[in-house]
């Protein structure tokens, strides 16, 4: 059974709305900033209104097929939640419709911890990371948004989500936690190479 819902959610992840998106408006994600097949650069490329709808479609994947195996508690066993709510992040980040380079997996990432804690990580999570966001924008005023720094700021506000889950009484999703982190850590490795070119300083303008 376990097995089976880790394929089912897989294959939900793996489904790349923001890219088909891109597609049928005539937008080539992969030559846009880093080439992300994500809702920010569909967003970046074809507008507010498509980014939208492909940033909803990219959570909802993470969320609904995770939040209803919760709900018939398909999911009793904490391992096994665990090892199922990971499966659509993966499923985003390495999805076979792109022969397995999908994209960062942010919004799926929101959906499944909004999924596995009833919206409070995730909503924790987007407050983190709006006041990173505009931090960053205060200190870079009048310079481009640059995926590398957004990189930075994605896992620096997930670190903090970490101490969150201890102090609030979620320290089961640990595990979760270091699973997802490492995938967001791995699919950014090219901005932390950039950033390291740049002598590992990452308050460059």
């Amino acid at each position: 059974m376990i097995l089976l819902l880790m394929v089912i959610e897989f294959t939900c992840g793996s489904l790349m709305f923001s890219y088909w998106l891109g597609v049928m408006v005539g937008k080539k994600l992969e030559d846009v900033r880093d080439g992300n097949p994500g809702a920010f650069n569909l967003w970046y490329a074809a507008g507010f209104k498509v980014g939208i709808l492909g940033a909803i479609l990219d959570f909802l994947k993470g969320y609904f097929p995770l939040v209803y195996f919760i709900k018939k508690e398909y999911l009793i066993n904490g391992i096994a939640l665990i090892f199922v709510a990971i499966a659509p992040v993966l499923g985003h980040a390495f999805s076979p419709f792109l022969r397995f380079k999908g994209g960062k997996a942010m919004a799926v990432t929101f959906g499944v911890w909004s999924a596995v804690t009833d919206f409070k990580a995730s909503f924790f999570y987007a407050v983190v990371l709006g006041i990173l966001k505009a931090l960053e924008r205060i200190y870079f005023w009048g310079s481009p948004s640059l995926p590398e720094r957004d990189a930075m700021l994605d896992i620096v506000g997930f670190t903090i989500l970490m101490f969150f889950l201890i102090g609030n009484g979620f320290e089961k999703l640990l595990l979760l936690w270091v699973f997802n982190f490492l995938v967001l850590l791995y699919k950014r490795r090219r901005d932390f190479k950039i950033l390291l070119k740049k002598r590992g300083n990452f308050l460059f303008k």
